[in-house]
């Protein structure tokens, strides 16, 4: 790489050996001074930091990472970015690491399993303070096995393993496992909607296999049993957390004529793509069908009508993935924190009259 000397003239870029000519002295101390973790004459520091300045010399991030020294580097690894839940998480793991002196860096793998693990390594060979495992996937033996070996690896170099809204995994490994009450606030969110009268509830759910959308699954059918109720299976249809999803699915139900008085999705997302399928039907929201979401994620309060939904507290879970994740040393044994969630009532599900 190159850079522009002060008459345009390009030259070539600084290295640290031309820092420590121009200062006199060797380029270990340059490193030493620059590292800041090894003691040097105050005349050392300042003919070094002077050098410095007047060649424009910039140290190479990567290398500061890998040998330790540096801002010290936290990693969130998420399935995909725009997902505004995602998002709030990503928000709350960058302001506590700022804060606490770490930068934060952001990997989207799109579910790709390999490119999870090669950045995982990366920030291994980084050392990276901690590792940030975001949302939920299939609990299976092979997610056990390959995420235990990342923890065990990870610790092996003083790092730390969060797991975020995933399943914990076998009692010993050196990881840090941080939850919502996903399925009680699923219960409480149906709970709520029952106790308006409603008894044939859709359920717009998540894959059958993803941990998150079992949970949320489990809370509508529990809220049922606990009234006396059996949910019809005809009632619950499967598809993702996207808006897309919710409208296909919303169509769907409405082609083949399902009988339901109310809507339950399994993410705001979701009632978002059911309330424009239910408008474009000619349905109105709550006049003929009331609908309800999960995550009450910012603009669940601006639709229209307002959204009834469960909070989750996002930002909250990313600070406290950082925080709990930098307390703790590597070998300390697992630990699991579950925070609240709770339902917010707005304008979207009415009241039947008996």
């Amino acid at each position: 790489m190159t850079r522009k000397s002060s008459t345009g003239v390009s030259a070539t870029r600084s290295t640290i050996r031309d820092v420590a000519a121009r200062a006199g002295v060797s380029a270990s101390t340059v490193s030493r001074v620059l590292g800041g973790d090894y003691p040097v004459s105050a005349a050392t520091r300042t003919s070094v930091m002077r050098a410095v300045r007047e060649l424009d010399y910039v140290a190479d991030a990567r290398a500061k990472a890998v040998a330790g020294v540096g801002t010290p580097t936290l990693a969130f690894v998420l399935d995909d970015i725009t997902g505004p839940s995602f998002a709030l998480m990503a928000h709350g793991v960058e302001r506590e690491a700022t804060r606490l002196g770490h930068l934060s860096l952001v990997c989207s793998t799109d579910g790709d399993t390999a490119h999870e693990l090669e950045f995982v390594e990366m920030m291994r060979a980084q050392r990276a303070a901690a590792v940030i495992l975001v949302g939920g996937t299939a609990d299976t033996p092979e997610y056990r096995t390959r995420t235990a070996r990342i923890a065990d690896s990870l610790a092996s170099v003083g790092s730390r393993l969060v797991l975020c809204g995933r399943p914990p995994l076998n009692p010993g490994t050196p990881v840090t496992v941080i939850e919502y009450d996903n399925e009680g606030g699923a219960y409480a969110l149906c709970a709520h909607v029952l106790a308006q009268g409603h008894q044939r509830l859709l359920f717009l759910g998540g894959r059958p296999d993803h941990t998150t959308a079992q949970g949320r699954e489990r809370g509508y059918t529990a809220a049922h049993r606990a009234r006396g109720l059996e949910p019809d299976p005809a009632l619950r249809l499967h598809g993702d957390f996207t808006r897309d999803s919710g409208h296909r699915l919303m169509r769907q139900a409405l082609s083949q004529g399902l009988e339901f008085t109310a809507v339950m999705a399994a993410t705001d997302m979701v009632a978002a793509g059911a309330l424009t399928a239910l408008h474009e039907a000619g349905l109105s929201v709550p006049g003929d069908v009331s609908l309800a979401g999960y995550d009450d994620i910012p603009f669940a309060r601006d639709l229209h009508p307002a959204l009834t939904t469960v909070h989750v507290p996002y930002e909250e879970l990313g600070r406290l993935a950082v925080r709990t994740a930098l307390g703790r040393t590597p070998d300390d044994p697992d630990e699991h924190l579950l925070l609240g969630t709770h339902v917010v009532v707005r304008n979207s599900v009415a009241t039947l009259s008996s």
